[in-house]
């Protein structure tokens, strides 16, 4: 019987592994992968057949200063939304897109970012990575419509309530294709 040799790609295949057992270097490989995604992926629109719709409603949340809020959704403004958390390397990988998005259009858009998390855990995260970002902890369920069981989740929502984009998973929403459909939207 021939015996193997170990190759050197064999050993870096070894060290991946054990880097993506290891908490502290796992979360970093995968924010690392994702940002590859989001620097090639921009989310699309979809086909006007699958836009759903949103019965307008008032979005119970609570603002990172502790102060409920009721903010309109599904008519009358663009409304960005995105589900997501510290701890999740698509969501962290895709953050930097949305604030540079949120810097241009914060004004036209009303961005929503919603997170489950302890306040203090967030408030740390931010302050960490120096973003300003409209963040918010539902105090409701969302409506079926806007229900998705991974993160990150985004919905892009017309002035009538039309579901425009929903993407899931990491995305560069600081993409041509994403402020095209933003400026098309916030001239009506």
């Amino acid at each position: 019987m021939k015996k193997r040799k170990f190759k050197i790609s064999d050993i870096i295949f070894v060290v991946f592994i054990l880097l993506l057992i290891i908490p502290q270097t796992r979360t970093p490989i995968q924010v690392a992968v994702n940002k590859l995604k989001v620097a090639v992926w921009s989310p699309s629109v979809e086909d006007e057949e699958d836009q759903n719709e949103v019965v307008p409603f008032q979005y119970a949340v609570v603002d990172m200063q502790g102060e409920t809020k009721s903010i309109a959704v599904g008519k009358g403004k663009v409304i960005f939304i995105s589900y997501w958390a510290t701890w999740c390397p698509p969501c962290i990988a895709e953050l930097p897109g949305i604030q540079e998005l949120y810097k241009d259009y914060g004004g036209k858009v009303n961005f929503i970012l919603l997170t489950q998390e302890e306040p203090e855990k967030v408030q740390r995260f931010i302050k960490k990575k120096g973003y300003e970002l409209p963040i918010y902890f539902p105090q409701m369920q969302a409506p079926n419509v806007l229900y998705e069981n991974s993160i990150p989740t985004n919905y892009v929502i017309d002035t009538a309530g039309k579901i425009i984009i929903k993407e899931t998973g990491a995305a560069d929403w600081n993409s041509t294709k994403v402020r095209e459909l933003l400026d098309d939207l916030t001239k009506e």
